[in-house]
């Protein structure tokens, strides 16, 4: 009966040798679930701001190439006319009113509607001495020809209504186009409202600001029969006007006389 001791030996060396493989068997983690896909949010884009709306400018007329019908450049006698424009002016405008009163001469002052607002007393002293009034728009607006014929009109209209609360009561025969950018609609609309369309014959350019010697020079040099003389109580320093107004005046009144249009 040696056969099962030797079975039992053997039986053991069998469990020792499978005991031994599981010490060293390495177990494998476990893989890690493959990652699902998500959808991505879809990124949030702001609503675009509405741009506000606003009233398309009208276009301007083109510039007309030569100056329109209906202009009145002279006076129509012999006598010269002194026109001072872009006032009233509190520094300027006193001035010179002060010196055509010295001389015994009148003269016709374009007035801007802002100013006449601004200074209604010196409007009213124009008319108190003896001057002629011109209107010479609301805000000097250099395009003011070339807009739709409402808005020129409303303009002429709102400055004669500051010019006459000012000075009730007051005549404006005349209307100036600033930087004489004349069109026929302006014209038309000034003839509409009463006023002849009022542009110069001499034009010394003392808005460049040359010397009251150059100034006069120029006036002296260039005056006709007739001839309306363009310079300006406002706008800016026209203390070289003022110098050259009393050598001007007793110049033009020797030779032709002054006086306004009419």
């Amino acid at each position: 009966m040696r056969s099962r001791p030797v079975l039992a030996v053997l039986l053991g060396l069998l469990l020792l040798v499978a005991g031994c493989g599981d010490q060293h068997r390495t177990t494998r983690p476990a893989a890690a679930p493959a990652p699902t896909a998500s959808t991505p949010e879809p990124a949030h884009t702001p609503a675009p701001t509405p741009s506000p709306t606003s009233k398309p400018k009208p276009r301007l007329r083109p510039k007309p190439k030569t100056l329109p019908a209906g202009l009145r450049r002279a006076t129509g006698v012999r006598a010269v006319a002194l026109t001072f424009d872009d006032g009233p002016d509190p520094t300027w405008t006193p001035k010179v009113l002060d010196q055509l009163r010295a001389a015994h001469v009148k003269a016709t002052f374009c007035v801007v509607g802002t100013q006449v607002r601004k200074h209604p007393e010196l409007v009213a002293r124009i008319v108190r001495e003896g001057h002629q009034l011109c209107n010479h728009s609301w805000r000097h607006d250099f395009d003011l020809g070339r807009r739709p014929e409402a808005e020129i009109r409303a303009d002429l209209v709102r400055t004669n209504q500051a010019i006459r609360k000012a000075a009730p009561g007051a005549k404006v025969p005349f209307y100036r186009q600033p930087g004489g950018r004349w069109t026929p609609e302006v014209v038309a609309v000034a003839k509409q409202l009463g006023m002849r369309a009022l542009h110069w014959t001499v034009d010394p350019q003392d808005w460049a600001k040359p010397s009251s010697a150059t100034l006069t020079k120029r006036v002296e040099r260039a005056a006709r029969p007739g001839a309306i003389v363009l310079m300006h109580d406002g706008g800016g320093d026209r203390s070289r006007t003022l110098d050259a107004v009393p050598h001007v005046i007793p110049d033009l009144k020797r030779r032709f006389g002054i006086a306004p249009p009419r």
